[in-house]
């Protein structure tokens, strides 16, 4: 079990991903948010038996998972229903991470947060907040390039989170993903060393 608790966060496009995967080949649990949201709303996932229930059996793909790219029509259509899915969701993804945090073996644990800016649930659970940053023309050419979306489409998603400068207002620790993938990676080794140090420090400090 782990004291400390690193969360991860940056707006889409930014590098998350990426980020996390440097700090895993440090050897270091990655609780990811996302990726426990898939989990929920795949195929037999706990999730949508709810979803069903909520937004109707269209909202399935022929496989029996969430239909993602039709869910996300229906919040950008009507902003109400996110708050419907979120309610179906959040619990869900704060109990599985919650849990998935304590039985971690590694030093410290990276908490991949997309909105962690905007959720004092999972804030609250972090001793430091480390930001992914990049700029917002950056963010926007990679979400087009990686999900084919158009340029209105990701500032849509891009308008529903916090900006760039909240999350670099509430940041511990910046990870500059403007280059490239050997630059990233410096940054993490360094700051793995730093948090090995923290971590450390509050083991010794709760014998």
């Amino acid at each position: 079990m782990s004291d400390f608790v690193v969360g991860l966060t940056g707006g889409i496009g930014s590098g998350k991903s990426a980020a996390a995967d440097c700090f895993a080949a440090q050897g270091i649990t990655v609780v990811d948010t996302d990726a426990i949201a898939h989990e929920l709303a795949a195929a037999g996932g706990a999730a949508m038996p709810a979803l069903l229930a909520e937004f109707g059996p269209e909202v399935a793909s022929p496989d029996g998972a969430l239909d993602r790219a039709r869910m996300r029509r229906l919040v950008f259509a009507d902003p109400a229903v996110r708050g419907r899915l979120e309610a179906i969701l959040h619990p869900l993804i704060r109990e599985l991470s919650g849990v998935l945090c304590r039985d971690a073996v590694s030093p410290y644990v990276i908490l991949a947060v997309p909105l962690l800016v905007e959720s004092g649930a999972y804030r609250d659970r972090c001793q430091r907040i480390v930001v992914v940053d990049c700029p917002e023309s950056l963010q926007i050419s990679r979400v087009m390039a990686r999900n084919a979306l158009s340029e209105a489409e990701v500032r849509a998603i891009m308008a529903a989170q916090v900006s760039r400068a909240e999350r670099l207002v509430v940041a511990d620790d910046i990870l500059s993903n403007d280059g490239d993938l050997h630059h990233l990676e410096t940054q993490v080794a360094d700051l793995h060393r730093k948090y090995l140090r923290l971590s450390s420090q509050i083991a010794k400090a709760n014998c």
